[in-house]
């Protein structure tokens, strides 16, 4: 119908004196216009390429592609896709809106460091923050319910250090704790932030921990909070024995608080003494089909099947007479812990350097990855030829589950809210990593190709004028060979009275 429309109207509109007068006007320009143009243009498209490889790498999406969805789609009808303004949900149970995050369950670090003794000394050395602002918004929201509980009935220094938790600079979060002390020498939320922030050393932590516990009385988040964290800097000074016993008689004390993960604590002090058998007791208790697994529990029994008979495994000997019983168990143990979390073996292996862990992960994401091997990599090693088992067997997990977003194995799909995420609560020095690998978008080919096509045509006009006239004519004579088919067809089907007439008209 446009066809004939421009066909009819081509008199009134003068279109073939406007055609003649472009075909002059181009005739007379020379190479060097086109090698500016196509150079130009190549130009461009190359700088669109690097943004969109630069906003791919940072964001795991193209720009183009997100600006056409969020923008065109409502203009073209289309619905926006409501599951884009998720809520994070934090361990306290509370929930954030964020506009640009999936909903995806966030989980408290049960093994997440000191800020003022190893977090705040990283970045004395290197320079980088290791935290970002939402990570620590999240623990400032725990810690304001976890220790503070009721608002109702807030005492002085509790306002103060309610206002403490959510101050983002450091020294200004010290500052009133100090302030919340001088309002009441037993304030043992105070002493947790000092612990937590100003103490620069695991023994100085230690000591103020020891005063908060004092100063704590019966109030239960803050004595499980003080005694749990009391337990890991005995774990991180050496006294392991001790810092086992503190861990079992915290369980065995407040047994319904099983959301701390205090078993992971336990299962990571334990491996550090070596008693596997006790750790084996431990795993029979919480990997349980009715229980919340993580990466901590899964790898932790693959490790433990693997070490039985990693010492003597050979790929080579296992091909020509097939895998016992024993290897084949370590074999499903290790498949099923990549297929919970497939990030923790490029770390175990150490195919992707390490970072300090978030104060937060998310469970089957990166941030859990970094925060098992960031402890667990040790106890790797110390298995003699596990790492080389995991080696050998851990990409078969990949051929079980060939469409993982779709439909999982032993567990759900895995989720395809993690990388986003991620990227949240890992700093941005950290490459994310990404499961399942995604293709390259459209737009980064399409611009990619776009950029050579014109650099290699300003090349070929540059070094080959005229060839590249006569080939450029001959380009568009091909194609506009049918438009002059389809006119000479119209003229011997109607009459060209009936043509007079309708251009009048």
């Amino acid at each position: 119908m446009v066809l004939t429309m421009v066909y009819v109207l081509r008199s009134p509109l003068k279109l073939q004196e406007t055609v003649n007068a472009a075909s002059v006007f181009l005739n007379t320009l020379t190479p060097k216009f086109y090698v500016a143009l196509t150079g130009t243009s190549s130009l461009i498209s190359g700088l669109i390429l690097i943004f969109e490889w630069w906003y791919f790498r940072k964001y795991g999406t193209s720009f183009i592609e997100q600006v056409s969805v969020s923008h065109l789609r409502p203009l073209l009808g289309g619905v926006e896709n409501s599951s884009s303004a998720g809520l994070f949900s934090s361990v306290n149970g509370d929930t954030e809106p964020r506009t640009n995050v999936a909903e995806c369950k966030v989980w408290r670090n049960p093994l997440n460091l000191f800020r003022g003794a190893e977090y705040s000394r990283y970045t004395w050395v290197t320079g980088k923050e290791p935290l970002t602002y939402y990570d620590m918004n999240l623990s400032a929201q725990d810690h304001q319910t976890f220790f503070l509980g009721d608002t109702q009935q807030l005492r002085p220094e509790d306002s103060v250090m309610q206002k403490a938790w959510r101050e983002r600079n450091p020294q200004a979060r010290i500052r009133a704790a100090y302030q919340a002390i001088e309002l009441n020498r037993e304030c043992a939320a105070a002493y947790v932030l000092l612990a937590e922030e100003e103490a620069t050393t695991i023994t100085e932590a230690e000591r103020l921990f020891k005063q908060a516990l004092r100063s704590a009385g019966k109030d239960t988040n803050l004595v499980v909070y003080i005694k749990r964290r009391l337990a890991m800097c005995a774990r991180k000074l050496g006294r392991i024995k001790e810092a086992v016993k503190m861990m079992r008689d915290l369980m065995k004390e407040f047994p319904l608080l099983g959301m701390l993960n205090i078993h992971e604590n336990l299962l990571e002090a334990l491996l550090e003494l070596q008693a596997y058998a006790d750790v084996q007791a431990v795993l029979a208790k919480y990997d349980d089909i009715s229980l919340p697994k993580s990466a901590t529990i899964c790898y932790t029994s693959a490790l433990l099947k693997a070490r039985a008979v990693s010492d003597k495994f050979s790929p080579e000997a296992a091909s020509r007479r097939g895998l016992s019983t024993a290897e084949m168990n370590a074999v499903e143990a290790i498949h099923r812990a990549v297929e919970f979390n497939p990030h923790v073996p490029k770390y175990l292996l150490e195919m992707k350097s390490l970072i300090l862990p978030p104060e937060h992960i998310l469970k089957r994401g990166d941030s859990e990855a970094v925060a098992y091997a960031f402890f667990h990599l040790q106890h790797w090693k110390r298995a003699e030829g596990a790492l080389n088992l995991l080696h050998c067997t851990w990409e078969g997990t990949f051929r079980i589950i060939p469409y993982p977003l779709e439909k999982g194995h032993l567990f759900y799909p895995y989720p395809g809210c993690t990388e986003t995420a991620d990227r949240e609560l890992l700093p941005s020095f950290h490459e994310v990593s990404v499961y399942p690998k995604k293709e390259l978008p459209f737009f980064i080919l399409f611009t990619a190709g776009l950029c050579s096509f014109c650099a290699m045509l300003a090349m070929l006009t540059h070094q080959f004028p005229e060839l590249m006239g006569v080939f450029v004519k001959a380009f568009f004579s091909t194609l506009f060979a049918p438009l002059g088919f389809f006119a000479d067809k119209m003229e011997s089907f109607m009459p060209s009275c009936l043509w007079h007439h309708l251009a009048n008209v």
